[in-house]
């Protein structure tokens, strides 16, 4: 590991708060496996691997498990776009540029954090419905992002703050403009911090049950979240029934487990990717 990288990862988090972080992660992990295998162990009941089987091949209530990846990967992915976007700017102007009123703005953005989602049921659903944008996928992107943006603007700005400033002002010394500082130096530094706020906009949109409820009416566009209380109601009681939905619940939770999976990953093979020039 060359000096600069050392560096970086010091700015980043030190060894201890990165111990902190893996124990507290590690705690987590083992807080939600116990569920999962629990799930899993009653999933394999009365006829084993055909509880799966039959979720592709007699679907419950209409209910596509393939199709509710698909709609909950296009939420997620528009969700993550739309927080991504706007947040890294925003970190940028917070934590780089130097204007009057900097700090005031700031404090204002995070106030939004303030509002709980369901106060925003009200004027979502106006807007939504002004636009047209029932039983579309944007229609539930939108409130998502829009209460996720406030905790990515804090998140951006806060791992802003480290990135080194002689980085910045040599690229500054280089003629580069805001712009080219942005997109060529303070993303690639940012980088774990982008992958992690991606994720969690996944991660969020998969569990979220309230705003695709009220936007999504068509049952060919339900999302993970919707599917697993569908099938809740639309399966039975007998021991099949009951193991065919713990199954559901296996394969409803796949795409989260292989989002923070993926994202881990990169997240250290790209901790010091792009720090600074040699």
């Amino acid at each position: 590991m060359s000096r600069h990288e050392t560096t970086l990862r010091g700015a980043v988090t030190s060894a201890r708060d990165r111990r902190i972080m893996y124990a507290v992660l590690a705690v987590m992990g083992l807080f939600w496996a116990f569920p999962m295998y629990a799930a899993l162990r009653k999933s394999l009941e009365v006829h084993g691997f055909d509880n799966y089987v039959t979720l592709f091949t007699d679907p419950v209530g209409g209910i596509s498990i393939p199709q509710t990846y698909l709609n909950t990967f296009v939420v997620g992915l528009l969700h993550a776009a739309l927080v991504v976007s706007v947040s890294t700017a925003a970190g940028y102007a917070f934590s780089v540029l130097v204007w009057r009123g900097r700090e005031l703005a700031f404090s204002l953005a995070l106030l939004f954090l303030a509002i709980p989602a369901a106060a925003m049921i009200v004027p979502a659903y106006r807007i939504n419905n002004e636009l047209g944008l029932f039983d579309s996928y944007l229609g539930v992107a939108l409130p998502e992002a829009a209460i996720t943006i406030p905790f990515g603007v804090l998140l951006m700005r806060n791992f802003g703050r480290n990135v080194p400033a002689a980085v910045l002002e040599a690229a500054a010394l280089d003629g580069a403009g805001h712009l080219r500082v942005f997109r060529s130096v303070f993303l690639p530094l940012c980088r774990p911090a982008v992958v992690n706020l991606t994720i969690l906009c996944f991660v969020w949109s998969l569990q979220d049950f309230m705003w695709p409820s009220v936007f999504l009416r068509k049952t060919s566009l339900q999302t993970a979240a919707q599917a697993v209380m569908s099938l809740n109601t639309g399966l039975g009681a007998s021991p099949t029934d009951i193991a065919r939905y713990n199954a559901s619940l296996v394969l409803l939770a796949v795409p989260a487990v292989l989002v923070v999976v993926f994202g881990m990953r990169y997240i250290i093979s790209g901790l010091t990717s792009g720090a600074t020039k040699e």
